[in-house]
């Protein structure tokens, strides 16, 4: 057997073992199958409640909000995102709380007048 066909059988195992290892790695535990759904739920809610929550304290107030100060969540079924106005801002606090149940904003929270209550 020559040098060159040993090279080629050794390349060839390395991609065969490769392949056997990616596969075994794949399968995954009830465990991590929950939590990987857990994660992807998190996202979801906090996406949505960054879409929506700074146009509604926009429309209400006029002030446009970037960043929340606070965020409280039980990475299930909520997530509440807080902002304090600065100087220049038309409010002093505005509290946003998404409700997965209802797939949209539950509670919004101005200056602390309830202008939104869903329950």
């Amino acid at each position: 057997m020559g040098e060159t066909q040993k090279i080629m059988i050794a390349v060839v195992g390395v991609f065969v073992v490769g392949f056997l290892m990616v596969g075994a790695s794949k399968q995954q535990t009830n465990e991590e199958k929950e939590s990987a759904s857990q994660i992807r739920t998190l996202v979801a809610m906090q996406e949505m409640a960054n879409q929506k929550c700074p146009k509604l304290i926009q429309n209400k107030t006029g002030t446009q909000v970037y960043f929340p100060t606070k965020t409280d969540t039980d990475k299930k079924s909520y997530v509440t995102m807080e902002w304090v106005g600065e100087k220049d801002s038309n409010f002093k606090t505005a509290s946003c709380t998404l409700l997965l149940s209802l797939g949209g904003v539950s509670k919004l929270v101005i200056d602390d007048q309830i202008l939104i209550d869903k329950k």
